[in-house]
């Protein structure tokens, strides 16, 4: 009779879980991302050599993390993507001259190119 009850109470525990969390499944990103994406901008400090300023660089919105290589030991890492590509446009966010860091001459990490990923909106 107890493993009767107990088994009740925990299959009405998973259902309403299930129920709960239901919400969540039509969002296909984490809610860390979300968050996290409000407080950081979407570009690193460096600039993109030909361009003089970061170059966001558009992937598919499924794509939810991205490979970042450095040289060394460990030299890969897999980071998520955080932003979101949005409308309207910002404007624009100035050059190497407004607080944005040149290619270095001998890059040692992938994120020293100042190209950064952002997912698309489609």
């Amino acid at each position: 009779m107890k493993k009767l009850i107990f088994t009740s109470i925990a299959g009405l525990a998973l259902a309403i879980c299930g129920l709960a969390s239901k919400s969540f499944a039509d969002w296909p990103y984490p809610a860390y991302i979300y968050y996290h994406s409000l407080y950081m901008p979407w570009h690193g400090p460096y600039a993109d050599a030909e361009y003089q300023e970061p170059i966001a660089l558009v992937c598919p919105p499924t794509a939810g993390l991205k490979v970042e290589y450095h040289w060394g030991v460990g030299g890969k890492r897999v980071v998520p993507v955080y932003h979101q590509f949005a409308r309207p446009y910002p404007g624009a966010i100035g050059g190497v001259g407004r607080g944005f860091l040149p290619t270095p001459a001998w890059p040692s990490d992938t994120t020293q190119f100042g190209v950064y990923y952002i997912r698309g909106p489609w």
